[in-house]
């Protein structure tokens, strides 16, 4: 696969991954996005569909990371798309009430224990891929990668008080990690759209700070 298919991959995974929770969980019965996390999806009706959204859009992310040139920042944006992958494998226990009938918090699983050791790694992946990546680019992106590598956790850890029943988060903890979910796939999806265009041109070298890129097509 040429680079600028690779870099695609980066291009069309956010979409499809924010698309698919954001209808399903518009539409699934007794679910409720302001209180309900993503991975409830996987437990609901059809809850398959949830299930390989994490899976295929981990390995789009995991595509996209083989055209990143530079160990460190495809090393970790691999982590982040196996972690989703891994987030589809195993699936989460309730919380928070939903399914219907389910208490507001259960005891783990061994499935929902390898979930959310899924989750932390992509907590753990991505800003520091933000900061590496960020290095080199213009200023804008470098504030803007700034940002999300302090947005993406702040708000994922608003959730997770939020998930743990924390009486002045509960009611909004799904869309505190909404907003992070969101914040991660944005980067990420700037990025390869960034890079699938040509992106910006360091001053001293040919080629893009710190990854491949595409080339380019040749003169008629």
């Amino acid at each position: 696969m040429n680079t600028r298919a690779l870099l695609g991959c980066g291009v069309v995974a956010g979409p499809v991954f924010v698309a698919s929770f954001l209808l399903r969980g518009a539409v699934l019965a007794d679910y409720d996005p302001l209180r309900h996390p993503v991975s409830s999806l996987a437990l609901g009706p059809a809850g398959w569909v949830q299930s390989a959204t994490f899976i295929g859009c981990g390995l789009l992310v995991v595509a996209f990371a083989v055209a990143l040139h530079g160990p460190w920042g495809r090393l970790l944006i691999a982590v982040w798309g196996l972690s989703l992958v891994g987030a589809g494998v195993f699936v989460t226990d309730p919380v928070g009430g939903y399914p219907p009938g389910t208490p507001p918090l259960s005891g783990y699983t061994t499935s929902g224990l390898l979930h959310d050791l899924c989750a932390i790694a992509t907590l753990l992946a991505l800003p520091p891929a933000c900061l590496i990546l960020a290095r080199r680019f213009g200023p804008a992106w470098t504030v803007y990668s700034l940002l999300t590598a302090v947005a993406f956790p702040a708000l994922w850890i608003l959730a997770g008080m939020g998930f743990e029943q924390n009486p002045s988060l509960v009611d909004l903890a799904g869309l505190f990690q909404r907003a992070a979910i969101i914040t991660a796939w944005a980067w990420i999806t700037a990025l390869a759209v960034t890079l699938r265009h040509g992106g910006p041109r360091p001053a001293r070298t040919g080629t893009l700070a710190g990854l491949r890129r595409p080339p380019a097509d040749p003169a008629p």
